[in-house]
C-alpha cells in the first residue's frame, strides 16, 4: 500500500522534531513532497500536537496526581531494583577481585619458592663444579707428573741401554785383545804324539 502524502509529511515531521523544530523546507526535503503539501500537512501536524497538549493540560488534577504517584512508585521500584542490581554486581566484582588477589598471591608465593629452589640448585651446582674443577686440576697435575716421571725413566733406560751396549762392546774388544795377546806371548803347547816321540828319542 502506497504511503499517502500526508503520512509522509507526518512521519518526516515526527522524525525531525526528535532533534529540532521541523520547518516547511526540512519536511519537504525529507518527505519528498511539494512545498504546498509540506506547508499544508505540517500545519495540520502542528495543530494536532497543540491540541494534544491542550488535552493534557485539561486533565483533572486528581488524575495527574495519581499518575504522578504511579510514576513515583515505578521510579522508586526501578531505583530499588537498580540499587539491588548494583549491589549484587559490586559484591560479585569484590568477590572476583578477592579471588583474583588470592590467586595472584599464591602465584607470587609459588614464584618465590621456585626462585629460591632455583637459586639453591644453582649454588649447589656451582659448588660441585668448583669441586670437580679442583679435582680435575689435581688429576691433571698428577698426570703431568706421571708423564714427566715416565719421560725421565725412559731417558734413564735409554741411557742405561746405551751404556750397557758400550760396555759390552768394550768387553768384547778387551776379550779379543786379551786372546790376541796370549797368543803372541804364550808358546805353542806340543801335541801328545810329539811328546811320545820325544820320549823315545831320549831313551
Amino acid at each position: 500500500m502506497t504511503e499517502s502524502v500526508k503520512d509522509r509529511v507526518y512521519a518526516a515531521a515526527e522524525k525531525i522534531s526528535a532533534e529540532r523544530r521541523p520547518t516547511v523546507s526540512t519536511v519537504r526535503a525529507a518527505a519528498g513532497v511539494s512545498n504546498a503539501d509540506a506547508t499544508r500537512y505540517l500545519k495540520e501536524w502542528s495543530d494536532e500536537r497543540q491540541a494534544a497538549g491542550s488535552q493534557l493540560a485539561a486533565t483533572p488534577a486528581t488524575l495527574l496526581e495519581a499518575a504522578a504517584r504511579l510514576a513515583g512508585t515505578a521510579w522508586a521500584e526501578a531505583s530499588g531494583l537498580a540499587d539491588a542490581r548494583h549491589a549484587s554486581v559490586e559484591a560479585t566484582w569484590a568477590q572476583e577481585r578477592k579471588d583474583r588477589d588470592a590467586e595472584i598471591a599464591e602465584l607470587v608465593a609459588d614464584l618465590d619458592r621456585l626462585t629460591e629452589e632455583k637459586d639453591t640448585a644453582v649454588s649447589a651446582l656451582a659448588t660441585r663444579v668448583e669441586e670437580l674443577q679442583g679435582q680435575l686440576a689435581v688429576l691433571a697435575a698428577e698426570v703431568e707428573e706421571s708423564r714427566a716421571t715416565e719421560r725421565a725413566v725412559a731417558a734413564e733406560a735409554a741411557e742405561t741401554a746405551t751404556k750397557l751396549a758400550a760396555a759390552d762392546a768394550r768387553d768384547t774388544a778387551m776379550q779379543a785383545a786379551y786372546e790376541a795377546l796370549l797368543a803372541r806371548i804364550a808358546p805353542a803347547r806340543p801335541s801328545a804324539a810329539d811328546q811320545g816321540a820325544d820320549h823315545i828319542e831320549d831313551q
